[in-house]
């Protein structure tokens, strides 16, 4: 049974009937509630969406900005969604799918990287290298990128143009996308070509390993990529992107902000919803083991237009 929760529901002691769970909706929300975006949850595990329903919000209670959160865990058949196609600067969390587009254009001749782009690669992602990027992205050129948004389906990303990869427009249904490409077999990107991926964001350097793995048990992969900048408009943009795997379960989480007041309070709010997820998702795991993040998270920062 697949349950959906939001938050114009409340859900109430559930009733039996004909040997099912038959859900109880209160009232419609207050018009006050209804002005802004809420989380929607669904899961074939009952009573799961609506405890993350509840909690993401409670993470987001207070928080200033605008947040985007996407969630999928396969194995309950669990997804969460905020503001799930609102658009933010990439930043370098782009680097993923730069690396993907290169991997996808590889498959298409049947070659493999070579040794400069596996260089180039492992730099982007891992130390996120903004040079590095520079180059596989003038490699590519925008056309080919658009050709792997396409092949990919990530049909709202735009890329950034004049050379600004940071300045390409994506969204969270565009990210939980790619990130099922890279983790679940498929005809985009080769079974070599994901775990290479996935092997670089699994080694990314101890200060940029902060956002979503937050609160992830030690018996969880970690497989992350983040981002942020500052522009006149909008202040900081931070975002995290994360893949999981262990405890039973097989996830995604993509949370992107924008309106921030400095770096570290989009930090606080990306952490704050991951650790409620994590929670949620594995609650039998101990405090003790759980992912705390560095205390002075870094990215790269990367290039933006002056003005």
């Amino acid at each position: 049974m697949t349950h959906h929760i939001t938050l114009r529901a409340r859900v109430l002691p559930a009733v039996a009937a004909a040997g099912m769970l038959v859900p109880v909706v209160a009232g419609a929300a207050p018009a006050s509630a209804a002005t802004a975006p809420q989380v929607s949850c669904t899961s074939g595990k009952a009573g799961l969406a609506a405890k993350l329903q509840k909690d993401i919000t409670a993470a987001l209670a207070g928080r200033t900005g605008t947040v985007a959160v996407g969630l999928r865990d396969r194995t309950t058949n669990t997804t969460c969604t905020l503001r799930a196609t609102t658009s933010y600067d990439s930043a370098s969390v782009v680097k993923v799918t730069v690396l993907a587009a290169l991997l996808w254009d590889a498959k298409k001749t049947n070659r493999y990287l070579t040794s400069r782009e596996t260089t180039l690669a492992t730099a982007m992602i891992t130390k996120s290298d903004n040079a590095a990027t520079t180059s596989l992205w003038k490699q590519l050129g925008v056309t080919k990128v658009k050709g792997f948004l396409t092949a990919a389906g990530m049909t709202r990303t735009v890329p950034g143009t004049g050379g600004y990869w940071g300045l390409t427009r994506i969204n969270v249904t565009d990210e939980q996308r790619l990130l099922s490409l890279i983790t679940a077999k498929n005809t985009v990107l080769s079974d070599n070509a994901r775990a290479y991926i996935l092997k670089l964001m699994g080694n990314v350097v101890t200060s940029q390993r902060w956002g979503t793995p937050a609160g992830a048990p030690s018996s969880v992969s970690k497989h992350v990529k983040n981002g942020w900048l500052q522009r006149a408009t909008r202040g900081w943009r931070v975002h995290s992107v994360g893949a999981f795997k262990g405890g039973g379960h097989d996830y995604t989480i993509s949370v992107l902000t924008d309106g921030n007041s400095t770096m570290n309070y989009g930090v606080t709010t990306i952490q704050a919803v991951s650790k409620a997820i994590h929670r949620d998702l594995t609650p039998t795991a101990s405090a003790a083991s759980r992912y705390v993040p560095t205390t002075m998270p870094r990215e790269a920062y990367v290039a933006v237009p002056r003005g």
